[in-house]
């Protein structure tokens, strides 16, 4: 017999997928901004928020992927800095 899955499934989930659109974005735009200090703070926060989202919605549904993802950049944005995992 198929699961229930209630309204609040749906909701956490769309959450979910609106932080994960802004990160998707503020990578965009630090990759050709990447000394802007404020938009690497947004995706800092959006970040830690993301994490916080998924952490809850694992807790009750169980978990959105098979393996880990990093998404803390740190101090300084180093994403489209080399070399990429094809050029080594």
């Amino acid at each position: 017999m198929p699961k229930q899955i209630d309204d609040e499934y749906y909701q956490r989930l769309h959450q979910i997928q609106a932080a994960d659109f802004v990160l998707v974005e503020l990578t965009l735009y630090l990759d050709t901004h990447p000394d802007d200090q404020d938009a690497l703070q947004q995706f800092n926060q959006f970040s830690d928020y993301s994490k916080q989202l998924k952490q809850v919605f694992e807790a009750k549904y169980g978990p959105l992927m098979q393996f880990g993802v990093s998404n803390d950049p740190g101090p300084r944005w180093d994403w489209g800095r080399g070399p990429w995992p094809w050029q080594v």
